[in-house]
């Protein structure tokens, strides 16, 4: 038996998937140029491996401002695996009921805002309560999902309730249940996962499609380019502009953000001495 072989053609299967899809992909990337013209920003938030795709959106080369990547390292820090920091505790916060809430109330949300929630299973509470929590505040949500792993896991909310219930579209990694794609003969446990394939993919196109949309809209994005493609000085002047147009967005997501302050009200009139 040919491993090799079988996953590759297990991918193969998960393009066409995705391809399948470009309806959904295009009406996605809408909402997110929509918001980015705004001068608003899409949240992207995925616990555990999730983080990967919220990675692959920004920052990276191949990619533009626009984007706030919500990466909590509470839910997506691996490298130690046990002891202080383990996956273990990454585990049980992911599903610990009010941990979104006090991770959006950094942030003044808007509806012009729209929302990329990851999650393969769409069962874990924290990813749940992300995409309702945008719901309620008017944010557009899209969920990226294991369609078939998730329509055969339980959710780990008391009301049984999934990712899907609160998204406004779903999109479909296209892996199988479980994930893991490729069976060894005398292994009894499938190996070799693919959501992180069909998921990139899925976040790729729709990166695609928003920017022709933007570029389309008169505003073409600031894409973070190799020198040895635009030449050094371009990739460097694309690099800073492309940061601080980041900076400039995220400091909205800031201002106004809970209880007012002397800085977030407008400012008192000073009077003038004679």
């Amino acid at each position: 038996m040919d491993v090799i072989h079988d996953y590759l053609q297990r991918t193969q299967a998960m393009l066409t998937t995705v391809e399948q899809q470009a309806p959904a992909i295009r009406q996605a990337a809408l909402w997110f140029s929509q918001t980015i013209l705004a001068g608003r920003m899409v949240h992207l938030f995925g616990s555990g491996h999730s983080r990967i795709m919220v990675e692959e959106m920004w920052p990276r080369y191949g990619s533009f401002p626009g984007f706030n990547p919500i990466v909590e390292l509470s839910l997506s820090f691996h490298n130690l695996v046990v002891g202080a920091n383990g996956q273990r505790q990454a585990m049980f916060l992911e599903n610990v009921p009010g941990l979104a809430d006090r991770i959006l109330r950094n942030y003044d949300l808007s509806e012009q805002d729209s929302a990329l929630v990851i999650s393969s299973s769409g069962c874990n509470v924290v990813p749940i309560e992300m995409a309702e929590i945008f719901r309620k505040h008017g944010v557009r949500v899209v969920a990226l999902i294991t369609r078939h792993h998730a329509e055969q896991s339980v959710s780990k909310r008391q009301d049984g309730r999934k990712l899907s219930d609160f998204a406004d579209l779903v999109l479909d990694t296209g892996a199988p249940v479980g994930d893991a794609m490729v069976t060894v003969p005398g292994l009894d446990t499938p190996v070799a996962p693919g959501s992180t394939v069909g998921g990139a993919v899925v976040v790729n196109c729709l990166k695609a499609e928003v920017a022709r949309l933007l570029t389309q809209a008169g505003q073409p994005p600031r894409v973070l380019s190799a020198a040895n493609v635009v030449g050094a000085e371009r990739a460097v002047s694309l690099f800073e502009s492309a940061y601080d147009e980041h900076a400039h967005r995220l400091a909205k997501l800031y201002q106004q953000v809970g209880i007012p302050s002397v800085v977030s009200e407008p400012p008192a009139r000073v009077p003038q001495q004679s």
